[in-house]
Formats: structure tokens, C-alpha cells, sequence
């Protein structure tokens, strides 16, 4: 194998040799952007050199999440947190978290982040300024990836097929229902998220391709707030006693599983997302009839991996396919 010289990596980062050696040896006078590139050139071509103890951290790459308080995003920080531990010194995942209520003020951040960062993973909001921000970054040659929802669908996504997903929750509803009429509802934080419309769009058009006694009535959006979850869902189930069926096609299922206790004589088939100490308790319980977790740790692993092979730090393949979401029911709890 013919040996790298600092001429390749020189050609490969697009500066001059002068500048390679001078970053190599730690010698100053290198802006971080010229760095950044210099190292990145020199561990794609494997240039046998140490990196000096100065650019440890010198490739940051920004994690942008949601809700901290939620179960769902505290298991993707939490596994964002173990894969960071595990990279290499020079490579920092550094975590985020922003307000979805004020998606002019994440979008800005997308934009024009407080410090220098070498690729974005971002739970993004369907919202114009946002799909904008996330465009003009990845417009920049700095990589982007999509996390759980995917509001500009021509950027690289990691997650699971949330239309698939609310294709299932129909088809399980439905089967196990088969013979028993009435109507189904739906639960669901908002139109802010792609996922969440998606999912609602595929629990629809699966009931719309095998009609039969179970109309789907109406979708309520919660925001995920436990008081507007239950004061919905109560007034749904007072309003229409034909009602069966329940899809969350959100996370948060506390509220939701106190009201239905409430009404455990209606005996109402629930289909929720995401595995959490609540919705392991309703499963157990015998509330919650079937839970879909996307697995957040996966994605977490699944996004890393992409933005490192994109920053070209490791040369192996990453699947494309979604990610399997797993089918939890009381028995397998």
C-alpha cells in the first residue's frame, strides 16, 4: 500500500502543505474551519499522524432534541450520551434542546448556531422556517440528518416508517375487533410533526382499504399535555358511546390510561407508541391492548453512524431501510 503523504492529505482538504504540517504539528495560525478540514482529510486517508492534544474535540457534532421531561426523548439523550462516550476523543456529540412552541426560534438556531459545528442530527418541526434553516445548513456541505420525523423528505432521515407504523395500529385495532361494531379515535400532539401526521395518515387509509364496521370518527389533537389528553378523551367517550377503539399515534400515555380506566366496562381497544414505565404499566394492567416503541436507542446509533460516514471518519455501510419499530403487548411486556 503506497504511503500518505501530508501532500495527499494537503490535496484532499483542498489547502496547502504548508498549512497541513503547520496543523499536524500543532504550530497555530490555522482558522478551526481549516483545521477541521485538514483532520478530516487526514483520518479519511489514513494518515498514520496523532492528532495533536490541542483539537481534541475539534469535530462537534450538535444533537438538537425535544421535551426533556418526556420518557421517549430522555431514552434518545440517554443513548445519545452512551454512544458520545464511546467515539473517539476528537469527536464531541454535543446535545440540544429547543422549544417546539417557538419554531421561528428553532429555526434561527438551525441556522446560526452558538458555536461551530461540523454536522447537525435534528428532531425537527414541520414548519417553513425550520425546513428552510435545515435546507440553507445542508446547502452549506454540512450534514444534516433527520431524526424520527422528516420534514424536508429530500435530506437523509433516520427513523421508522411512521406510515407503516399507523397502518399497523389499524390493522391490529381492526382485526382484533372483527365482529364488534363501533367507532375508532385518535389522539395525537399536533400537526407540527410529519411522524405524527404520517401515522395518523396511515391508520385512515388502512381503515378507507378494508371497510367494514369500524369508522374512524375523529382526531384530537393533545400537544401532549395530560390535562387537554384527558379532558378530550373523556369528552369523545361521553359524547359517543359507539366508541371501541383508540389510537395515540403520540408518546405520553399517563393521562390517556387513567381515563380509560375510568371507562374499563367499555372495554376499548388501545394501540399506543413508545415503551415507557406508564405504558408498561397499562399493558399490564390490561388498559393498553398494544404498544409500538420505534426503538430510540437505534436511531440514535443509526444517526451517529451516518454522520460519521458523511464527515468520512468511518468507511462502513449504513442501512438505509427504516428502522423496525417492535410490536410490545402484555404478553411479551
Amino acid at each position: 500500500m503506497t504511503k500518505v503523504t501530508l501532500k495527499d492529505v494537503a490535496r484532499e482538504a483542498g489547502v496547502g502543505t504548508a498549512t497541513v504540517e503547520r496543523v499536524l504539528n500543532d504550530r497555530g495560525g490555522a482558522r478551526p474551519e481549516t483545521v477541521e478540514k485538514v483532520f478530516l482529510a487526514a483520518r479519511k486517508l489514513n494518515y498514520r499522524h496523532g492528532l495533536p492534544q490541542a483539537h481534541r474535540g475539534l469535530i462537534r457534532i450538535e444533537v438538537i432534541l425535544v421535551r426533556p421531561d418526556t420518557s421517549f426523548y430522555s431514552r434518545m439523550n440517554q443513548a445519545f450520551e452512551r454512544i458520545a462516550a464511546l467515539l473517539d476523543k476528537s469527536i464531541v456529540v454535543h446535545r440540544t434542546f429547543a422549544r417546539e412552541n417557538d419554531p421561528v426560534d428553532f429555526a434561527h438556531h438551525i441556522a446560526n448556531p452558538a458555536v461551530r459545528r461540523s454536522a447537525l442530527i435534528v428532531v425537527a418541526p414541520d414548519h417553513p422556517d425550520v425546513v428552510k434553516s435545515l435546507r440553507k445548513v445542508a446547502g452549506l456541505v454540512t450534514p444534516v440528518v433527520q431524526i424520527m420525523t422528516r420534514p424536508a423528505s429530500e435530506l437523509p432521515y433516520v427513523g421508522i416508517d411512521n406510515y407503516a407504523a399507523g397502518r399497523t395500529a389499524a390493522f391490529y385495532m381492526s382485526r382484533m375487533l372483527l365482529g364488534r361494531r363501533g367507532c375508532f379515535v385518535a389522539l395525537c400532539h399536533s400537526g407540527a410533526y410529519e411522524n405524527h401526521k404520517e401515522r395518523i395518515r396511515g391508520f385512515s387509509s388502512y381503515l378507507a382499504d378494508h371497510d367494514g364496521d369500524h369508522p374512524f370518527k375523529q382526531v384530537m389533537f393533545d400537544y401532549d399535555d395530560d390535562i387537554n389528553s384527558m379532558e378530550l378523551l373523556r369528552g369523545a367517550l361521553r359524547d359517543d358511546p359507539e366508541v371501541i377503539g383508540l389510537y395515540t399515534a403520540g408518546g405520553d400515555n399517563r393521562s390517556v390510561a387513567a381515563v380509560l380506566k375510568d371507562h374499563a366496562s367499555r372495554r376499548i381497544f388501545w394501540v399506543g407508541h413508545e415503551l415507557s414505565e406508564q405504558s408498561r404499566r397499562a399493558l399490564r394492567d390490561g388498559v393498553m391492548s398494544i404498544v409500538l416503541d420505534q426503538a430510540p436507542e437505534i436511531q440514535a446509533r443509526r444517526s451517529i453512524d451516518l454522520t460519521l460516514r458523511s464527515l468520512g471518519l468511518i468507511d462502513v455501510e449504513v442501512s438505509p431501510e427504516p428502522v423496525r419499530f417492535l410490536t410490545v403487548t402484555p404478553e411479551n411486556v
